[in-house]
């Protein structure tokens, strides 16, 4: 029994060590940074705060990215107009 006991208790302890390692990993790349919520809540649009509401940091958070890309976009699309 104490055999037993001494081959099984390790093997829980690593499965149990492999399942959170899982489940960190999947938790880490679903965070949100700090300086993302600091930017979105100095700049954030009425629509984009409603979706904070309804949907959550990750949908506001999504919605204003959109938007800023587009700014972006928009902004080098006219600067190759010009120089043309």
């Amino acid at each position: 029994m104490t055999a037993w006991l001494s081959i099984l208790i390790p093997l829980l302890v690593m499965v149990f060590a492999l399942g959170m390692e899982r489940l960190e990993t999947r938790l880490r790349s679903g965070t949100v940074r700090e300086d993302e919520v600091e930017d979105f809540l100095e700049r954030a649009r009425p629509d984009e705060v409603k979706a904070l509401f309804r949907q959550g940091i990750g949908g506001a958070l999504q919605m204003f990215r959109l938007r800023n890309l587009g700014k972006r976009g928009g902004l080098g699309a006219r600067r190759a107009k010009d120089q043309d």
